[in-house]
């Protein structure tokens, strides 16, 4: 089973690869001995992230997430990458390809699927929902300091 490769790490930063993209399939997430999701991967733990989690999904063509879910108090991005496939929130299906992104609310049930011909690949990044504020999006500091590669 294919696993997560630390690229670099420091004090305030952790940096990850989970492999070249075409790969993801050869990742298998196992939720239980009875429950295993090919071609999934989370990278949040990996990353020592804290304020949310993020995973990469590859669906072959003919193949769906299996289950609707929701969370308790977590909203989700849906970053859709390449491919081209079918969403549905709460009983409504709509179509995703490359270039879609979907949020999701917590209480909204969810799927994903393939019906396409091609894989689909996905971006999830999972957060605490409602806590984002108007003093949040000027949350960044620019430095006077130059940039320097080296």
């Amino acid at each position: 089973m294919k696993q997560i490769e630390t690229v670099a790490g420091g004090n305030n930063f952790t940096a990850i690869s989970v492999g070249r993209l075409s790969e993801l399939g050869d990742y298998v997430l196992e939720l239980s001995p009875e429950v295993k999701i090919p071609g999934k991967v989370f990278g949040g733990a990996a990353l020592h992230a804290t304020g949310g989690e993020f995973s990469f999904q590859l669906f072959q063509p003919g193949t769906e997430t299996g289950f609707l879910h929701t969370h308790k108090c977590h909203e989700e991005l849906y970053f859709f990458l390449s491919g081209q496939g079918e969403f549905q929130v709460d009983g409504q299906c709509f179509p995703v390809s490359e270039g879609s992104v979907v949020r999701v609310a917590p209480d909204g049930e969810r799927s994903v699927r393939n019906n396409g011909t091609q894989p689909l690949l996905m971006l999830c990044v999972q957060y605490r929902g409602n806590t984002f504020t108007e003093a949040d999006a000027a949350d960044g500091n620019l430095l006077q300091k130059p940039v320097v590669w080296g």
